[in-house]
């Protein structure tokens, strides 16, 4: 085989329309694959925070065209339609139900051609991969995982930053969750080689990178994005060099959602230090912790979560809006 040959086999689209052409547990909606073929903004959505059906309608009043991203009946799906998130969402809970990561695919995915099909909700890092694998760049979702408090000891740090660091896909959230150790998640996601930047969102000066339910974290952000137009132009470029890592864009959750940032930090430590007396680590910290936010702030990180999510898949279709216009205006220079 000559290296060109070689090359071109080992490309990431080569790589996309085998998957796609030949294996019977991947699949991209009609809708979504005449979106990307015609050059039209497309959103990844995992489908873990579809709990409210104003995503998809936030995605398509601003332009886009959605793409919830999960598995069903063991066939790993890119644009779930409503009737299969209905599916989806009904089956939560059961033990046939996965979170499904990077490392799940290909079990959840065998399984299924051996004859037990499995549904799954996919993970930040899940939904990368496929997002990826189906060709879209831009993917909106709540908050990135990170890592946790005690993380130098434990080791106990998310598989989205490590997808980062080898899936080119941006991902729009506010920040990650606030009870994560923030500087460290910075750290490893430099490490990774991850450009993080946060929205100024009318600010201007040096701003913080956000915290989930509230703006400020006290750390302040690696880079500062202007607008939708300059992120697309980021994404853009970051795609014509030859790397492999993604992009990270935090959006603040709005003004009138955000809770202070000295009353979630108290919040915090409250929920932390019960956690760690109780003994819930691993897969259980993180639900715990979640769960006891919501107690103490009488339900103000429910609200705040909603909004943020919210305001994220808007602010990832305008920019996956403003990255087609722009493709657009550069195919029309080079073919001009």
């Amino acid at each position: 085989m000559s290296k060109a040959r070689q090359l071109l086999r080992n490309s990431p689209s080569y790589q996309r329309r085998r998957l796609s052409a030949h294996v019977p547990f991947f699949k991209v909606s009609e809708e979504v694959k005449d979106a990307l073929h015609t050059g039209k903004p497309v959103v990844a959505l995992e489908t873990t925070i579809y709990t409210h059906g104003k995503l998809h309608s936030i995605v398509r009043v601003n332009g886009g065209i959605p793409a919830t991203i999960g598995v069903l009946d063991g066939v790993a799906t890119v644009g779930l339609n409503e009737d299969e998130l209905i599916r989806l969402n009904t089956s939560a809970g059961d033990s046939g139900t996965w979170k499904v990561s990077r490392r799940d695919l290909g079990f959840i995915s065998g399984l299924g051609i051996n004859g037990k099909p499995l549904n799954g909700g996919t993970t930040i890092a899940g939904t990368m991969v496929l997002a990826h694998l189906a060709g879209i760049r831009v993917f909106a979702t709540g908050g990135l995982g990170g890592v946790h408090r005690g993380g130098e000891n434990s080791m106990d740090i998310s598989a989205d930053l490590t997808e980062l660091g080898r899936t080119p896909v941006t991902v729009i959230s506010s920040g990650c969750k606030s009870f994560l150790d923030i500087p460290r998640t910075l750290e490893y996601l430099e490490t990774q080689g991850v450009g993080v930047g946060t929205f100024a969102d009318g600010r201007k000066g040096p701003i913080d990178f956000p915290a989930f339910f509230t703006r400020d974290s006290g750390v302040k952000s690696p880079q500062i994005i202007a607008d939708e137009t300059e992120a697309a132009a980021i994404i853009y470029a970051q795609t014509r060099f030859p790397l492999q890592s993604g992009l990270h864009f935090a959006n603040p959750v709005p003004v009138e959602a955000s809770i202070s940032k000295l009353e979630i930090d108290e919040i915090i430590s409250s929920a932390v230090r019960e956690a760690d007396e109780k003994g819930f680590y691993g897969a259980a910290n993180t639900p715990y912790i979640l769960s006891r936010i919501k107690e103490l702030s009488g339900g103000r990180s429910v609200i705040a979560n909603r909004a943020l999510i919210e305001s994220n898949v808007e602010r990832g279709t305008k920019v996956a809006v403003e990255l087609a216009k722009l493709e657009l205006r550069q195919k029309a220079m080079q073919d001009g």
